[in-house]
């Protein structure tokens, strides 16, 4: 699944190419709007919110996608060749000068322009948000003093951006176990921040980094490096499933670097 970073550069792309044109066409490829039709509107902005995409049509109509774990957006030009099978599109938005196609999105809701609370209300302090409070998302973090502090960290209602990547690489830089309950972290304000400053760094990258190196197999501390040798000490690197049944999400971590 796409972290906060992918989220924000994809909705500052969509935003860029499309705020303040007029949609030629819209085709909704999803049962319950695929009636809809947007023509002649005005696309008016969009941002993200954590991981979620919302984009401003008209004066009435708030678009709300998640990328979920296989969804993206791409935009083309209209002689360009689509880099993904068709059937795959879910969204088309069509302007004078962009084609914007919104592929494999797990949520599509059309939804009316004062309803931004309904979609993403629930959410935490966004990480890359222009209200982004620390403090705040520390307050909901300690609401659970037992949980673990990979959990706590992959639910977007304590603090909004962060997936399996980043939640496994800050884990690592403040030297904590995944499974280390919150309350049992010796900088919890430490690692809040250090998560921010991650998200912050890669937004503008193409290629997302935790170590500094961006070359192919080191972008990365302990993610996706399960049976390796950590880079730092050499032990081999670990991975476990963690979470309730059925939301089980990956979690890395060096048994020697973190405790």
């Amino acid at each position: 699944m796409p972290e906060g970073d992918t989220v924000w550069r994809t909705a500052r792309a969509l935003d860029q190419a499309l705020t303040g044109a007029r949609l030629t066409m819209s085709d909704f490829r999803f049962p319950s709007l695929a009636t809809v039709d947007l023509s002649g509107r005005m696309v008016n902005g969009t941002v993200s919110r954590g991981k979620h995409l919302l984009t401003r049509i008209g004066d009435e109509h708030l678009l709300h996608t998640h990328l979920k774990m296989e969804g993206s957006w791409h935009l083309y030009r209209s002689e360009t060749r689509w880099q993904r099978p068709v059937e795959q599109a879910r969204v088309v938005l069509r302007t004078p000068r962009w084609i914007a196609v919104g592929f494999s999105l797990g949520v599509i809701e059309l939804l009316g322009a004062d309803d931004e609370d309904r979609a993403v209300g629930h959410l935490g302090p966004d990480l890359l948000g222009e209200n982004w409070s620390g403090e705040e998302a520390l307050r909901r973090l300690m609401r659970e003093p037992d949980r673990a502090i990979g959990e706590a960290l992959l639910d977007q209602r304590n603090l909004a951006g962060i997936g399996n990547l980043y939640c496994s690489e800050v884990c690592f830089l403040n030297g904590v176990l995944p499974t280390t309950s919150v309350g049992e972290v010796v900088d919890l304000r430490r690692l809040v921040a250090r998560a921010k400053s991650l998200l912050e760094a890669n937004k503008s990258r193409r290629i997302q980094t935790t170590t500094g190196n961006t070359r192919h197999g080191h972008q990365h501390w302990v993610y996706g490096r399960n049976g390796q040798p950590c880079d730092r000490c050499g032990t081999t690197v670990m991975m476990k499933m963690l979470g309730e049944p059925g939301r089980e999400r990956a979690s890395y971590w060096c048994p020697s670097c973190q405790r």
